[in-house]
Order: C-alpha cells, then sequence, then structure tokens
C-alpha cells in the first residue's frame, strides 16, 4: 500500500483497489491509522471513507494509540471523519493511562454484528430458556468468551476525572511534546526525525565526536551504535526507560511519548539533561 511519511495516500489507495479488481481480486477493507506507533502518524480518514463509499469496502480504524484525541476539543480534528468508519480500536489503557488492560472494539452496526460472527451457542454455558434476557449473556459474542471486566477501568477512571479531565490529559501531553521539540531545537546535538503531529517525538543524540561529520562513510553505522549504548546507560543507571529502533533506511533512533499526566516541564528538562549527560563521551 501507498504510504508518505507512514501515511496512507488516498488517490494511491484508489489506483490500487481498482487494479486489484481489474486483476480478479476482491478487495473487502481498509485498515486506516490514527496515531502509528513509531512516528505517531493519522491518515486522512475523510478522504478514505470517501473512497470506501465508492467501492462499498468497510473502513476499520486501527486509533489505539490515537483514538484518545477525541476528548480533546484542540486535537480532535486529527481524526476527522471517523464518525464515517465502520470500526474503531481503541486502547484507553495507552494515552489515557488506564489499567492494563483496557481495549475496545467500537462498531457502526447495530444488527449485534459480533455474535452473529463468533457465537458458538454453547447449550452449556449460553442457554436460551433462561427466565431473564438472554441478551445479557454477552460473553457468547467475545472470541475469549471468559474475559475481565476492561469497561470497568475506564468507566470508574471517567467518572474519577471526567471528561474535562481527560481532555486536560490528552492536552497537556501535545504541550510537553511541543516544549521538547522546541528544546532539542536549541540545544546542540539533537536531530529530530521529522516535525511531530502527535505526541511521539522521533529523534537521532549526535555525541560531539560525530557533530559535522554527517558525509563520512561510516557515519551512518557510528550513530546506529548510540542509542543502544544510551539506553544500556540509562537503564543501568537507573534514570529512565527510553525506547528507540530502526526504521526503513534509517538507523536508530529515540522515541519518546510523552503522555503520563504526572509528568511535569522538569521532567522533560531532565531528560535532555540526561541523553546529553549519557552520550557526550561517546
Amino acid at each position: 500500500m501507498p504510504f508518505l511519511r507512514g501515511r496512507l495516500i488516498p488517490e494511491d489507495l484508489d489506483e490500487k483497489i481498482e487494479l486489484s479488481k481489474s486483476q480478479g481480486a476482491v478487495p473487502f477493507l481498509v485498515s486506516c491509522m490514527s496515531g502509528t506507533t513509531v512516528q505517531g502518524v493519522f491518515d486522512p480518514l475523510d478522504h478514505i471513507a470517501d473512497i470506501c463509499d465508492k467501492h462499498k469496502l468497510w473502513m476499520h480504524v486501527d486509533a489505539c494509540w490515537g483514538g484518545s484525541v477525541l476528548f480533546s476539543k484542540k486535537h480532535r480534528h486529527l481524526m476527522k471523519g471517523v464518525d464515517r468508519a465502520n470500526s474503531v480500536a481503541w486502547n484507553p489503557h495507552k494515552m489515557l493511562v488506564a489499567g492494563l488492560q483496557c481495549s475496545a472494539l467500537l462498531l457502526k452496526d447495530t444488527t449485534n454484528l459480533l455474535k452473529q460472527c463468533h457465537s458458538a451457542n454453547a447449550t452449556y454455558l449460553f442457554q436460551q430458556d433462561k427466565f431473564y434476557d438472554v441478551n445479557l449473556d454477552i460473553g457468547d459474542k467475545s472470541v475469549q468468551c471468559s474475559r475481565k471486566v476492561d469497561c470497568l477501568k475506564l468507566w470508574l477512571m471517567w467518572k474519577a476525572v471526567g471528561s474535562m479531565g481527560l481532555e486536560e490529559r490528552v492536552d497537556k501531553a501535545f504541550i510537553h511534546a511541543r516544549y521538547l521539540v522546541e528544546q532539542m531545537k536549541k540545544r546542540e546535538g539533537f536531530q529530530l526525525l521529522s516535525m511531530p503531529e502527535f505526541v511521539n517525538v522521533c529523534f537521532w543524540f549526535i555525541p560531539p565526536s560525530l557533530r559535522g561529520k554527517e558525509g563520512t562513510e561510516d557515519y551512518q553505522e557510528k550513530l546506529a551504535k548510540v542509542a543502544p549504548v544510551i539506553k544500556e546507560r540509562m537503564m543501568k543507571q537507573g534514570t529512565m526507560m527510553v525506547g528507540y529502533q530502526p526504521l526503513g533506511n534509517k538507523v536508530n533512533f529515540f522515541r519518546v511519548t510523552v503522555f503520563s499526566p504526572l509528568l511535569s516541564q522538569k521532567d522533560m528538562d531532565f531528560f535532555l539533561d540526561e541523553i546529553e549527560r549519557l552520550g557526550k563521551d561517546l
């Protein structure tokens, strides 16, 4: 599928669908992203929905990471068009920090589709001649059957902090991420992978020994070793836990996702200082 910086390109998607049909294939679903794992990219849902309507395809949105932006009046525009999707996956245990695990699959369908797909009608579990409404036996529409009451964690948290409290969590995460980016621009040695549209800040730390040597033959090879060593040092010293990874032809870079409501601007400054301290001698 065609992507631009991890974002699906609607025009190319339309062409791909037409090509698939001409080759005898039967496309049935388009899966979109709202907040990719690494770069935090959001697909243009409204445009994709137009294409799904045109070809009569099911539109699914993987909003496990980014779906919580809908709580924010300031940032919900990132998911404009999500109301046109047939299904949405969302993990409140991520950005909203609900207790693990807390996952939701939201469906526009009102025909009890999950039960149609998954029901085993096991008479030893879900007898149909009970004295109460058997629609209350929701276990028969789940792949897992027995499971913990995930929704209770979300409900309790929502009751405790309210919609405004959840909105503040989302907005605060964006503020911290933007602060990090602005501070990185002021410091030597921090190079952004790209400007973030979400709260994923991806960057390289360039030690003093590599600065100004970007054009040398072994630069990328040496840069690839920086993040793993800094990661090892921070873990052994017990100061931080920050992930890194390569992406395509891009060598190892750090990815910090800022979303805990307990974090402060002071923590952002500590993070930057600590990266510098741990990597300055490499």
